[in-house]
């Protein structure tokens, strides 16, 4: 099962505030827009979602069909493959990519402990 590129979405209460702190460990800002209150960072191969007020928790995210630099790769496995395999397997699903559908889309799983993990394919 191929996942795409990993990272990790944060919950943050004042994005101004994890920027700089992430800028001051050698993260840049690699996608999103302040503004809208998101932004992706990069340092090297770790990406971390910076996201306030959207959401929860933190979430653990895999991007199918994108290399760590959010280039489309030609061999991929589609978020409803990766989906069906993990529903054969008897993981519960949270939310569903619609299978009727190719392209972009994504599902939710909890894991074990509680651990949200977002599988969101862009392509």
């Amino acid at each position: 099962m191929k996942l795409g590129a990993f990272s990790i979405s944060l919950n943050v209460k004042d994005i101004n505030v994890s920027k700089e702190f992430y800028e001051n460990m050698g993260f840049k800002v690699f996608a999103g827009e302040i503004e809208k209150n998101y932004l992706i960072m990069k340092n090297e191969n770790s990406l971390i979602g910076l996201f306030q007020g959207m959401f929860e928790n933190n979430i653990l995210t895999f991007n199918p069909g994108w290399d760590k630099d959010a280039n489309k790769l030609n061999d991929f496995d589609d978020v409803r493959e990766i989906q069906s395999e993990l529903k054969e397997k008897g993981i519960k699903l949270q939310s569903e990519a619609d299978e009727s559908t190719s392209g972009p889309g994504n599902f939710v799983i909890i894991d074990p402990d509680g651990n949200t993990i977002l599988i969101d394919q862009h392509v």
